[in-house]
């Protein structure tokens, strides 16, 4: 197959997917060669053939027909499981028993970004692997062949599963914010199944976003939400990220419960059936975490952020869940171990539909004084110089431990603060956690005088 002789540009290699400016970064030539990429290296892990899916930006379809014409020129076959979100499409690798898949998405970027999300032979890749792909680009390292493409509507059979593995205790009243992405193909439907009683807001596709950014980590983008929770009759909300694999919850009153407190309430309900078992949460999450875990009988693990780093840890410790603050929450009792905003909203309305009062039980859950994800924005691969930088000079007196597994995550005895570079967008991801207010201001503190000396103060969000 005869491509030009173009180089992709390596920013768009990320640490757990591809993901790049459509036309800029992530050019047509540059597409196909993906496609070329992956489709060899999969063949070399013996796979005959690949489903793809994608969301529903408006780049999504044209990159899905030249990463087809890529894969198909290696003769690998391809299932295009059309418009779907990204857990559908790994389910999709377990269902039709593929093991292998390609997802195009941007997940939460704004528009104009868009990406791939792969698994080859049941591994979601991340960093080396990732970097494979992109070196046999550099090399011309492909096979060749002729590929065939079939189609196959992969809903039913997703909606089918989860809802005879899900049992409601009474018909919760729930409403859903999509926010015109991908989950908008079944969420009203998936949680119509399972007996829950649904109001839905933005829950058709559109690429532009006209509503608010499918992002549910912003608490700006749950504003629409909070609103119909005051004034309706559903007794918890849920929102969905772009793709379909983040999960955003909020109470009656409008509270937000961040992913790491919904990690508390899962860790519960799976450590009385798996006793013994590992749970995983990432580095921006809560430190309750290690006490609530340990105090129900469970081995707390932290890990490096990213849905592909801590897939490949849930099997290397074999955990029954793992979570991330950012809203990716994997089971691996009754599902299959991937990140699943769908799959982890119908698990958590089985736990409240035993609740007359579902709202009552998430905001007593633990929780201190603590920021959501802050950002700092930078330009593109700024971010992880300066935290390379940050961990090698910066010095933080009153800590008690410092981790260093993702960036710095600096303990002290009244909480914690985190800076680490996004490995999806140019910037700084910060989080703070403390015991009271005053603390928390000065855990801030601390890093805004190391900060300051790197960065514009301006710059600075708090």
């Amino acid at each position: 197959m005869n491509t030009n002789n173009e180089l992709p540009d390596k920013s768009i290699f990320k640490a757990y997917d591809i993901r790049g400016v459509v036309g800029k970064t992530l050019t047509d030539n540059t597409v196909i060669k993906i496609g070329q990429s992956i489709g060899s290296e999969a063949l070399s892990h013996n796979q005959k053939e690949i489903c793809v899916g994608y969301d529903g930006r408006l780049s999504s379809p044209h990159l899905l027909s030249l990463l087809t014409k890529g894969l198909v020129a290696t003769g690998i076959n391809v299932i295009n499981i059309g418009l779907v979100t990204t857990p559908m499409l790994y389910f999709s690798t377990h269902n039709l028993s593929t093991k292998s898949g390609v997802m195009i998405t941007g997940s939460h970027n704004p528009p104009e970004y868009n990406g791939f999300k792969i698994m080859i032979n049941d591994k979601t890749l991340s960093t080396g692997d990732i970097e494979d792909l992109y070196n046999r680009i550099i090399n011309k390292d492909y096979v060749e062949g002729k590929g065939k493409i079939s189609t196959t509507d992969i809903k039913p059979h997703y909606i089918k599963e989860i809802s005879k593995s899900i049992n409601l205790s009474r018909p919760l009243r729930v409403a859903i914010d999509c926010g015109n992405g991908a989950a908008s193909i079944c969420a009203e439907e998936l949680y119509n199944a399972i007996g829950a009683k649904v109001e839905s807001l933005f829950c058709d596709v559109d690429g532009n976003f006209p509503n608010h950014h499918p992002d549910p980590s912003n608490p700006e983008n749950l504003i629409t939400l909070q609103k119909k929770l005051l004034t309706g009759d559903s007794e918890i909300g849920l929102a969905f990220d772009g793709d379909g694999d983040r999960l955003g919850v909020v109470t009656k009153k409008g509270e937000i419960i961040y992913p790491d407190r919904q990690l508390l309430l899962f860790a519960e309900d799976v450590l009385k059936k798996n006793p013994g078992s590992s749970i995983i949460f990432d580095v921006k999450s809560t430190r309750h975490l290690f006490k609530w875990i340990k105090d129900r009988g469970g081995v707390p693990i932290i890990s490096k952020t990213g849905h592909s780093i801590i897939k490949a840890k849930m099997k290397e410790t074999k955990s029954v869940l793992a979570g991330e603050m950012s809203g990716h929450i994997f089971f691996n009792d009754h599902w299959y171990g991937f990140d699943d905003g769908l799959y982890a909203g119908a698990r958590l309305l089985e736990i409240l539909s035993f609740f007359d009062n579902p709202s009552e039980i998430l905001e007593a859950l633990p929780k201190g004084f603590s920021t959501p994800e802050l950002n700092i924005e930078l330009n593109e691969g700024e971010q992880h110089k300066l935290i390379e930088k940050l961990q090698k000079e910066a010095i933080f007196p009153k800590a008690i431990d410092i981790i260093k597994i993702d960036g710095l995550r600096v303990e002290y005895s009244s909480g914690f603060g985190l800076m680490r570079a996004s490995n999806t967008t140019p910037r700084i991801v910060l989080r703070f956690e403390a015991d009271t207010a005053a603390n928390l201001d000065s855990i801030q503190e601390d890093f805004k005088l190391i900060l300051q000396n790197h960065i514009n103060p301006n710059k600075i969000p708090f």
